[in-house]
């Protein structure tokens, strides 16, 4: 259960209405339990994480990358809420269930270039300091650009932010259990 107690997001009023009415109407008409308790709590940061989403979909990175790179950052953390959140919409932005499987345990997805992206992520994820250019010059040669390594850069941020909100919340997972 949640530790951090929210109201019903039907009393909402404000900043705190004014957000979850966009988070309405870009998830099809829910509110995930992290969205509630972000926009209950501070509601400008859950709409600079919406501004910096918006910001990432109109980049150069596919949604199957996007969603590469928060299951992974999530499993890494281990985020139960953003595993099962990014499972599903993995499939709904259609990553096979077993490429899903292979991001989650770091194993070969038979993608050339996802499994560059996973290497790459999971490199940044448990070292420290400045990569080297053999790491470098993999994930350019994987075909990523400048521009979609601070793409990059800034989905796993925003993973990373999630994570770490849910697991000191304790956030209920509301999304369907994993495959």
């Amino acid at each position: 259960m949640s530790r951090i107690a929210i109201p019903d997001i039907t009393s909402a009023t404000g900043a705190t209405a004014d957000v979850y009415a966009r988070v309405k109407k870009i998830s099809g008409g829910r509110v995930p339990n992290t969205y509630a308790a972000l926009g209950h709590l501070v509601p400008a940061s859950l709409a600079a994480v919406l501004d910096a989403q918006g910001t990432l979909n109109s980049g150069s990175l596919s949604r199957q990358e996007h969603e590469t790179i928060k299951l992974l950052v999530s499993e890494k953390t281990g985020c139960d809420v953003c595993v099962a959140s990014h499972s599903f919409v993995g499939k709904l932005v259609g990553l096979p269930v077993d490429a899903l499987r292979a991001i989650r345990a770091g194993q070969p997805t038979g993608d050339a270039k996802r499994d560059a992206l996973v290497r790459f992520v999971s490199h940044l994820h448990t070292t420290s300091g400045t990569i080297s250019e053999d790491e470098f010059n993999a994930i350019r040669a994987a075909g990523y650009t400048d521009t979609q390594l601070a793409e990059i850069s800034l989905t796993i941020a925003l993973g990373i932010f999630a994570n770490t909100f849910n697991r000191i919340n304790g956030t209920d997972v509301d999304f369907p259990p994993v495959d």
